[in-house]
């Protein structure tokens, strides 16, 4: 039977692989980068919030995210200001031309995804949802349980 996993794990990141790629290639058309569209996508109606916040909400590292932003704010798309209570901190918002760019490249992300997912219908959001979050929970529960020093391609005997 060999691993049966595999082909799905595959079939999983060719997905997320070709969403990225074609998700990036909007971003791009908009003037942003993946990592930057992120960002404004996530700032766009909201007051702004702090870099902690904006790692809990996106997919982009920390270590990535200060450049990012400073390149957004190269652009005038952010502006950061250092927070009242830990002047450690940053607090980080769209400026006026930020939410131009978050109302042009949002809606246009969004029906980039709405005619990839046009064949959906509620039920297969749902059995999709309940699979992926079962996997989720599976892959994070495993890995907890990994030992550090074992080779996944050896058979074990």
């Amino acid at each position: 039977m060999g691993e049966r996993y595999l082909k799905s794990v595959r079939l999983l990141a060719e997905c997320m692989q070709s969403f990225e790629r074609r998700s990036a290639e909007h971003a791009r058309a908009c003037g942003l980068t993946h990592a930057q569209f992120d960002i404004i996508a996530t700032l766009g109606n909201t007051p702004g919030m702090s870099y902690k916040e904006l790692g809990e909400k996106t997919l982009i590292t920390k270590g990535t995210m200060t450049g990012v932003i400073e390149r957004l704010e190269q652009k005038g798309l952010v502006e950061r200001t250092r927070s009242d209570c830990d002047k450690r901190s940053f607090f980080v918002r769209l400026t006026d031309a930020g939410e131009a760019a978050f109302h042009t490249a949002f809606p246009a992300m969004v029906s980039m995804g709405r005619q990839m997912f046009a064949d959906y219908s509620d039920d297969d959001y749902a059995a999709l949802e309940k699979n992926l979050a079962r996997l989720k929970n599976a892959v994070m529960a495993g890995a907890d349980t990994c030992a550090p020093n074992t080779d996944p391609t050896k058979e074990i005997i």
